[in-house]
């Protein structure tokens, strides 16, 4: 699935080596100059992960890293620290700063996207485009199809999305605020109960093939998707 990315770099021709190798592996490339244009833009959308280089005008990079994971809404998304910089200390600083990973410039584009690709899984696995297959279910987010117990199931897009996230987050609770962030999008503004709407068209989709008990309620808290 394709990842919006968000390239923070202030080299012309490594922000253009950054955002045409991005494209080249299907994902959506958005590029700023320096950390405070990149804390507006986050603002406003929150990216899948940030490309983030370290010297930057104003504020630094690792300036900004902190100032993410320091914010309730920004705190987890995914950091690759790009820098010149090859000590051993630097690269500590830049991971104790909030980074997922550090590679060092000149660096091989082949190896940066394998990294955001490992990263992307690790962080955000519900960008990923392998299949998976849990209590008798099995999702294709490639093929955009669910099946239960090996016979197709007929889901609209917004259920799809919804159990998506779950079947890549089974057995944790998420309130309806969370799954509104993270299947609806951040900024997208719907009252919370809409989440209880789909989940019930959810539950009914899956209710022919006893799979409906999947998608659990946990009273005051929201809801989880549970094998056991």
């Amino acid at each position: 699935m394709t990842a919006k990315i968000l390239v923070v770099e202030d080299e012309p021709a490594i922000q253009e080596l950054l955002m045409f190798n991005i494209a080249q592996c299907g994902h959506l490339a958005l590029k700023v100059d320096d950390a405070e244009s990149a804390w507006l833009h986050i603002s406003h959308s929150l990216p899948d992960l940030i490309l983030l280089d370290w010297m930057l005008p104003g504020m630094s990079g690792v300036e900004l890293a902190r100032r993410l994971r320091a914010d309730q809404r920004t705190r987890h998304i995914p950091i690759i620290m790009l820098t010149a910089r090859t000590e051993e200390r630097d690269k500590i600083l830049g991971l104790e700063s909030g980074a997922d990973d550090y590679i060092t410039k000149p660096f091989s584009p082949r190896e940066l996207m394998a990294r955001i690709r490992a990263v992307l899984r690790r962080r955000v696995p519900q960008i990923s485009d392998e299949t998976i297959s849990a209590g008798g279910l099995e999702l294709s987010p490639v093929m955009h199809r669910i099946s239960a117990n090996g016979t197709m199931v007929d889901l609209g897009p917004t259920e799809f999305r919804l159990l998506h996230f779950f079947m890549v987050h089974p057995e944790r609770v998420y309130s309806r605020s969370q799954l509104l962030d993270n299947v609806w999008g951040d900024h997208v503004f719907v009252e919370e109960r809409t989440v209880d709407v789909h989940i019930r068209r959810l539950r009914q989709a899956l209710e022919p093939f006893g799979l409906d008990n999947l998608i659990q309620t946990v009273r005051g808290s929201g809801y989880r998707f549970s094998c056991n």
